[in-house]
């Protein structure tokens, strides 16, 4: 399994971004999937989940009401749109796929991990 991210970039606080990640093979619906970011000097940390179906979402308290995780199954891609950017956002963002149902938070329930893409919110 690879997963391909993209879509960060420079953006101004204030401003949106919407990442995605496409995920290769034919199991991509049968796994909930995650976001996750690491900002410079600090540890892993978790942006929000999505079961299978797209019918639960879960988001950490950083991300809630402001952050959108989505799927699209027909299209192995899941996304996070982003709003409202502030410059504590600044982080490589990564997708990754879990084996645990509906949807975690916790980054040892994930097998698989992207290659981060990085988001960088100028003040």
């Amino acid at each position: 399994v690879q997963l391909q991210a993209s879509g960060g970039g420079l953006v101004q606080a204030g401003g949106s971004l919407r990442l995605s990640c496409v995920a290769s093979g034919r199991t991509f619906s049968s796994y909930a999937m995650g976001w996750f970011r690491q900002a410079p000097g600090k540890e892993r940390e978790f942006v929000a989940a999505i079961s299978r179906s797209g019918g639960i979402t879960i988001d950490a308290d950083s991300a809630k009401g402001r952050f959108t995780i989505s799927r699209d199954n027909a299209k192995n891609t899941v996304y996070l749109q982003m709003n409202s950017l502030k410059p504590e956002d600044t982080a490589v963002y990564y997708c990754a796929r879990s084996y645990s149902s509906p949807a975690t938070s916790k980054p040892n329930e994930y097998d698989y991990w992207g290659q981060g893409t990085l988001v960088t919110v100028s003040s």
